[in-house]
């Protein structure tokens, strides 16, 4: 199978590509957002600087990895992505890049590294995501019927146009989805302070944002809170302001990283 930058990928790998250039001073996971896995960011490895090695987390049911059972349990996840995170790690500085499920996954599994007293990251972007006046899923909308499904992803603009008259491709998608909204419905918000610095990212539109001044929750989480971008759009605004996040984004990492921050 083929991965977003065109390298072989195997059944159970979480990071594609599945190793960083060795050129590269900096890191940078990728964490997609819910019922998606690494095809989100295939734009991202032109986009950043060449120094920066970027590598997107795919996770279990979805992709090259479909034949996988997916989680649908946060803990278990949360340990596995923490082994596969941590076993991956080198003497370079790294930093996690979200968007919605992805900020989730991004900010708990920092929580758990600093905790853990491993080397952290030394910034976290937090896309489309805030863990207070965000939108949280309930059980019971995990398990709705396909064709409501699809209208609400539909309305968020999730997936490209073509997958919605395709059974076959719904077929991948919407198990995935289905678990991964079965994840977020058990997100439990703890206001733990990570040490690294956040910066966030939003639509200006985005209909998940439950208050307007969401993205301000982050900023008791972190000592070092870089403010938030708005774009016009909504909670897929990522897709039409790629060049511009990352652009931003790559500023921040090279000032944490020039400051030896970790």
């Amino acid at each position: 199978m083929t991965d977003y930058i065109g390298q072989t990928s195997e059944a159970g790998q979480w990071l594609h590509p599945d190793e960083p250039s060795a050129d590269s001073r900096i890191r940078l996971f990728l964490f997609p957002h819910a019922g998606s896995g690494a095809i989100i960011y295939r734009d991202w490895p032109q986009l950043l600087p060449s120094d920066v090695a970027a590598q997107a987390i795919t996770l279990p049911g979805r992709h090259n990895r479909r034949e996988e059972q997916a989680y649908d349990k946060w803990e278990p996840l949360m340990d596995a992505l923490y082994e596969a995170v941590v076993a991956e790690l080198d003497h370079r500085p790294y930093a996690f890049f979200g968007h919605c499920m992805g900020s989730q996954l991004a900010y708990q599994l920092t929580q758990r590294i600093e905790a853990e007293g491993d080397p952290g990251p030394i910034l976290l972007g937090m896309s489309g995501w805030a863990p207070q006046g965000f939108f949280q899923p309930t059980d019971e909308q995990s398990r709705m019927p396909e064709s409501e499904m699809v209208e609400w992803i539909k309305k968020l603009g999730s997936f490209p146009a073509e997958i919605y008259d395709n059974p076959e491709m719904l077929a991948l998608v919407v198990p995935a989805l289905r678990a991964d909204l079965a994840i977020c419905a058990q997100y439990v918000d703890e206001p733990a302070v990570v040490r690294c610095p956040v910066v966030s990212y939003g639509g200006a539109s985005d209909p998940l944002m439950e208050r307007k001044d969401a993205m301000e929750s982050w900023r008791d989480r972190t000592p070092r809170y870089l403010g938030n971008s708005e774009f016009p759009g909504g909670h897929f605004y990522i897709d039409a302001h790629a060049l511009t996040v990352t652009t931003d984004f790559a500023r921040h990492l090279y000032r944490f990283e020039a400051a030896g921050t970790r």
